[in-house]
């Protein structure tokens, strides 16, 4: 089961990431589980400075952004392989 992290304070920018990662791995037919990270101790953990950011298995894969649902897709599924 794949861990996906959302690092951010609850802006609506890390909402949207939560929906899109959540239809992310529906779409892709991945069993996840989402883990919202709110403390700004553990996200600077992570070497985030710029939230809304996206890590998979504890691995930061975007910063900044809210990456699509097809663009999380791809990153789930290249995870796989």
């Amino acid at each position: 089961m794949k861990k996906l992290q959302i690092l951010g304070t609850g802006c609506p920018k890390c909402k949207k990431l939560a929906e899109n990662a959540q239809a992310a791995a529906q779409a892709a037919g991945i069993e996840c589980e989402i883990v919202k990270v709110t403390d700004i101790n553990e996200i600077v953990k992570f070497g985030v400075m710029v939230t809304p950011a996206l890590a998979i298995d504890g691995q930061v894969k975007t910063v900044g952004k809210v990456p699509s649902q097809d663009e999380i897709r791809k990153m789930l599924t290249r995870e796989q392989e």
